[in-house]
């Protein structure tokens, strides 16, 4: 039967939001997703932009290939949105995937949010 746990993101401090400090790629790292394939991670972030322009966020979901790993969203200046909505990644034997971050400006936006970690063993 599979447990669920809902644990804090990798890089955030006590759940604390993590501020998105590039502009360009690599991204600031968000989440380290797990190694073991067994296991899955259930991410949900939400994005504050604290400038006075739209800025636009640009989520790396385990790798970094425009076609196939970027997801961008507009922010309008000073909301908060919902960027990934329980967004899966999964355990890959030998080498994590991550979850980056990049925005127009850097030190504008912050991220915060959780994981729901799913091990199927």
């Amino acid at each position: 039967m599979a447990t669920i746990t809902r644990i804090t993101l990798s890089e955030s401090t006590d759940g604390r939001p993590i501020e998105v400090d590039r502009n360009a790629t690599a991204g600031q790292l968000i989440h380290t997703g797990p190694t073991d394939a067994a296991i899955h991670d259930e991410i949900w972030l939400w994005a504050c932009n604290h400038n006075t322009a739209a800025e636009t966020l640009v989520l790396e979901w385990g790798g970094v290939t425009p076609t196939d790993d970027l997801i961008k969203t507009v922010i309008q200046p000073n909301e908060t949105v919902l960027v990934a909505p329980g967004w899966m990644i999964k355990g890959n034997a030998g080498a994590a995937l991550l979850v980056g971050a990049f925005s127009t400006t850097a030190d504008k936006v912050s991220i915060i949010g959780h994981v729901n970690r799913i091990d199927a063993s």
